[in-house]
């Protein structure tokens, strides 16, 4: 075995002949597979578009079931399915048998998952599942085989050769498999019209859904903590209210309506201009026109406003003009929409 010893505790180090047939052998897997995949491709034809139309037409569930390396190919078709707009959920077909069946109705479509076609514990439900009515999508690598011959819909997942020298450990079999149920999981979604907002939904938790659900009115700073202050008001009193707000600006509001917006850089370049600030009021150096948006747009749009503008800050107005808040860059930090 090129002076590999396995099972020894000592660190190995490949010399260079090692790691160009480790290198060689990396390439074979992969061209294996590669060429597995595009024959399967090559053969598809209307019967994965019959189960489609099953899986579309679902009134239930999708039930997921196979056992070993296919059981996992299955647990990820599953969650697949489930995380893209078609309801479902992987049954080991061991436990299936042993009482987990109670789970399946005839409003269900079941996946069975087999290379060979003839795994028992598949076989052994595949009568009950005929007796509800339930709907059977066979995925095997055997087209003869008993349980692609009991199915509704049977899709060929068939590959020349195992990527395993020895042609025995389930390689390029189980990437056929897990190609064609991701195959299977995006023509619903396409067909189906899934959106982002969709797939936001299934993923509340994870940056996607934090993004195409977070909205203005979630983040916004609003009632005792937005910063305001008169026109007419000294800017030490802008400072003031600046400083116990921690927005780096306050709002300019005259009976209600806004007339401008007063920044630390306002500050700086009314400093600059006039030097003594002590006599001066707020419109003196206030910017107005200040950019806002409003409470029902998405964070990000919020976030891409601020970037092309070059503004850390951003008013919050109702269409009608009211005030209701205010943003800060740090504050879509904070809520991780950034």
């Amino acid at each position: 075995m090129n002076g590999i010893q396995y099972g020894s505790s000592s660190a190995f180090s490949a010399n260079r002949e090692q790691s160009l047939d480790i290198l060689d052998g990396a390439r074979r897997t992969l061209d294996i597979e590669i060429a597995a995949l595009q024959a399967m491709s090559a053969r598809l034809d209307n019967t994965f578009v019959r189960a489609v139309e099953l899986l579309l037409r679902c009134t239930g569930r999708v039930v997921v079931s196979g056992v070993g390396k296919s059981g996992h190919i299955g647990r990820k078709l599953a969650a697949t399915l489930a995380s893209t707009g078609t309801p479902a959920f992987f049954v080991h077909a061991a436990e299936a048998a042993h009482g987990d069946l109670g789970m399946i109705t005839e409003d269900d479509v079941v996946i069975a998952i087999s290379y060979s076609g003839t795994t028992g514990e598949l076989l052994t439900i595949v009568p009950s599942l005929k007796r509800l009515g339930t709907r059977l999508i066979a995925l095997t690598g055997k087209p003869e085989s008993e349980l692609a011959l009991h199915a509704d819909v049977h899709l060929d997942a068939s590959v020349p050769q195992e990527a395993c020298p020895l042609n025995l450990a389930p390689t390029a079999s189980t990437t056929a498999a897990l190609a064609l149920g991701d195959a299977l999981a995006v023509a619903c979604l396409t067909t189906r019209g899934f959106s982002p907002e969709d797939f936001a939904r299934s993923h509340p938790g994870g940056a996607l859904g934090r993004r195409l659900l977070t909205y203005v009115r979630d983040v916004m700073r609003h009632g005792i903590d937005l910063p305001t202050v008169r026109s007419d008001s000294p800017v030490s009193a802008a400072l003031l209210e600046m400083t116990r707000k921690g927005m780096g600006m306050t709002v300019v509001v005259d009976d209600d309506r806004v007339v401008g917006i007063f920044t630390d850089g306002d500050l700086r370049r009314l400093i600059e201009r006039e030097g003594d600030i002590r006599p001066l009021t707020v419109a003196v150096g206030m910017s107005r026109n200040p950019l806002s948006i409003g409470p029902d747009a998405l964070a990000t749009e919020a976030a891409a406003l601020m970037d092309h503008h070059r503004k850390n800050q951003l008013l919050v107005q109702e269409p009608g003009g009211r005030l209701i808040g205010a943003l800060h860059m740090h504050d879509l930090m904070a809520a991780k929409v950034l």
